[in-house]
């Protein structure tokens, strides 16, 4: 993608840069919506200009007022974007994701002044196809966190850290990004509950259990100290080197960890987020309070773990009532 930016005109590429600053700046969107969000800029922009070998759309020219690829960006152009991804073979999900893309892109470059009206308001899009990946049985759970003690039971350093990364993942139900970015001050073992910084830079307090408390208390009083160096600040978990702990590094602690339960579909932090929204729904948790620990903006987003439950009610059934089949 970045090979691409290279090739659009220096015009748009102004343009997408100061659309990088207000999705980062001004929005407060992580590194990687804005990376999406960006890259499909970019890809829209090539189309229009007819870059890496993509022929100019129709009212396209290299004279100066069409320089910056917006002047002649309409309804028209959006489709023939999202019908030129369509015939390469991208999914719903991808397009309904580019789609969304093209139309906070182009709702920013109308308030901006760059188009006289907002195409993207009549862009029309396929429904993702909105599923969840697999989640943990309950017992699995319970055995991952088993397992994950007692490699922690020796006191390694990072044993230790692995141990409690994955005890309040698990207990909170926190986005990887949110973990990795929460600082020591953004515990409250008093109360039990951690403050957590989500999308869109909106804060919320999320409680954990006795068991990610002692896990956590644990490496804070006997692991962290032998990791943390002058570049380690206030971060809560540490690499190896003294940094705070990318998402990287912890989504492999997550996938080493899950491997070692036997029968237990492969996922990474954020099916283990599915596994607990799940296992609270089971358990008699409201919508509402669920949307609000897991800092979904809409409760749309979390009734999918509905669906995920009542399947799960479902398969059971089928295997064990007399009267299934």
């Amino acid at each position: 993608m970045a090979r691409l930016r290279a090739t659009l005109p220096r015009a748009a590429g102004r343009i997408v840069a100061d659309y990088e600053d207000h999705l980062r700046d001004e929005r407060g969107l992580s590194a990687h919506t804005v990376r999406a969000y960006v890259g499909d800029v970019v890809s829209l922009l090539a189309f229009v200009h007819g870059v890496t070998g993509v022929e100019p759309q129709d009212g396209v020219s290299d004279s100066p007022e069409h320089a910056d690829g917006l002047a002649c960006l309409d309804i028209g152009v959006l489709r023939a974007w999202l019908a030129r991804q369509r015939d390469e073979g991208r999914s719903r999900t991808t397009l309904a994701r580019r789609a969304a893309s093209a139309r906070t892109f182009s709702a920013w470059a109308h308030r901006r002044g760059l188009l006289e009206s907002d195409p993207g308001v009549r862009l029309a899009a396929p429904r993702p196809h909105r599923t969840l990946p697999g989640v943990l049985r309950t017992d699995e759970a319970e055995q991952l966190m088993r397992v994950s003690a007692t490699g922690a039971e020796e006191g390694h350093p990072v044993a230790l850290r692995d141990h409690a990364l994955i005890e309040l993942l698990y207990a909170t139900g926190v986005r990887i990004s949110e973990l990795c970015g929460l600082d020591v001050e953004d515990v409250d073992f008093d109360r039990r509950v951690v403050r957590v910084l989500g999308k869109g830079r909106k804060q919320r307090m999320v409680p954990f259990g006795l068991p990610a408390e002692r896990a956590l208390r644990t490496w804070l009083r006997h692991g962290r100290a032998s990791l943390a160096t002058a570049d380690s600040g206030a971060a809560i978990f540490l690499g190896v080197r003294g940094r705070r702990v990318d998402p990287r590094t912890a989504r492999r602690v997550v996938h080493a960890a899950v491997a070692s339960v036997p029968g237990a579909a492969d996922m990474g932090p954020h099916g283990l987020r599915h596994s607990a929204a799940t296992h609270l729904l089971e358990g008699g948790a409201d919508l509402r309070s669920v949307q609000e620990l897991l800092g979904h903006a809409t409760l749309a987003t979390t009734q999918l773990y509905t669906h995920v439950t009542v399947e799960r009610l479902k398969a059971i059934h089928d295997q064990t009532h007399p009267r299934a089949q």
